[in-house]
């Protein structure tokens, strides 16, 4: 779950400061576009189990893909 709100301030590409308030599936999308920069995944926020079962998964594709 993320926060339906968030305050962000940066930088324009004119070296200006800005901030802006974002609400709903902007607030989303901002906080995922966040996460990308941090270099967290969406596997990230998955539980131990789901995320193993997952990399699983790609590891079998990516063996079945190279025979």
């Amino acid at each position: 779950m993320r926060p339906a709100r968030v305050r962000v301030s940066w930088l324009d590409e004119t070296n200006q400061r800005r901030e802006e308030e974002f609400r709903g599936l902007a607030a989303v999308c901002v906080q995922h576009e966040m996460d990308h920069l941090d270099g967290v995944l969406f596997v990230d926020h998955l539980s131990a189990l789901k995320r193993n079962m997952i990399l699983r998964k790609l590891l079998k594709a990516k063996r079945q893909d190279a025979a």
